[in-house]
């Protein structure tokens, strides 16, 4: 909410993207000047950065440069993690309260991650091991939180994307008969001693089997279960769960440093890499139906796009450091 009316998804996100670049002391005029159009072009677009404003008027005892450091996800690998970071994000939060902070506390990925157990940045992939043996690794720009007590082993997926190798599958801890769980939006998964990837999504839950099995429960249909076994994937809302596919080399490329395109959209292809690279990263429309195959090493998103020219009729633009758009080649 903003402004007393709902703000969607999509003007969420970008309001939060312009106070990302604005307060990165590195916008230039013509940014300043598409900033302005975009508050112009919609009403909800005004309301959704008069509520930032409004929230972001906190921070007016900081210079520009200072609070940029503390909210944004891009400014260096331990931006996401700093105490001082996550200090004014939590006193936002609490202070603000739903009403007030709402429009970025809940719908933003860079405020969800702030107050999560375990997160990272954007790029960024670490391995975190659990009291039991567990050992989730963490893709870019992911969260979890854990609770475990005397009745189950619960790991909530608050952004992104992990894999799961759980205790019992890597020999740890075996007499433990507590559930392990992991949950997200959409409901819960749990592991029957496996290894499997899950990624949160909009309004639906990835979940890919690499060894044994795992049991599917969606939120709203509790009485609906699905397992799902080695080499399947699948994908499940609150009501329901898909019918298994096959799984590809695609679920775990990432873990192995990869992002792999088989036959694969450029729309899709750029919005896949653009979770591995701080900010705004486009693909215009007129090009976004390109398809190409290929696999790449993720550790250096730059040189992946300066190799789309040479594959595909496209050019890549810098309007910034933060801001690339993938377009059609003049």
């Amino acid at each position: 909410m903003a402004g007393g009316f709902p703000i969607s998804e999509a003007v969420a996100r970008q309001a939060a993207e312009w106070l990302t670049l604005l307060m990165s002391n590195e916008a230039t005029d013509e940014d300043r000047r598409r900033w302005q159009q975009w508050r112009m072009a919609h009403p909800d677009h005004e309301r959704a950065w008069q509520h930032i404003e409004a929230v972001t008027g906190r921070l007016k005892v900081m210079q520009p440069k200072a609070a940029y450091k503390a909210l944004s996800p891009y400014t260096g690998p331990d931006a996401a993690t700093s105490p001082r970071r996550r200090m004014v994000l939590r006193a936002l939060l609490w202070a603000g309260g739903a009403s007030t902070i709402g429009l970025l506390g809940s719908r933003t990925q860079t405020w969800q991650l702030a107050a999560a157990d375990y997160r990272t940045g954007t790029g960024e992939q670490r391995s975190v091991t659990l009291d039991d043996g567990t050992v989730i690794t963490l893709n870019t720009a992911s969260a979890i939180n854990v609770r475990f007590d005397g009745q189950r082993r619960l790991v909530r997926l608050v952004a992104g994307e992990i894999l799961v190798v759980t205790g019992h599958a890597a020999g740890a801890r075996a007499d433990d008969a507590r559930p392990f769980l992991i949950e997200t939006a959409e409901g819960r998964i749990r592991a029957l001693g496996t290894r499997f990837t899950v990624r949160q999504r909009d309004e639906h839950t990835q979940v890919a089997v690499l060894e044994r099995a795992v049991e599917i429960t969606p939120r709203d249909a509790a009485g609906q279960r699905r397992v799902l076994r080695a080499g399947e994937r699948t994908s499940f809302t609150r009501e329901a769960v898909e019918a298994p596919q096959t799984a590809g080399n695609q679920a775990t490329a990432w873990a192995n440093g990869q992002i792999v395109a088989d036959d694969m959209r450029l729309g899709d292809f750029v919005a896949e890499l653009g979770r591995y690279r701080p900010g705004i990263l486009r693909c215009a429309p007129d090009v976004a139906g390109l398809r190409f195959s290929g696999v790449f090493p993720l550790q250096d998103t730059d040189r992946i796009l300066s190799t789309l020219p040479n594959v595909l009729p496209v050019q890549v633009t810098l309007r910034t450091r933060y801001w690339v758009t993938v377009e059609a080649a003049r």
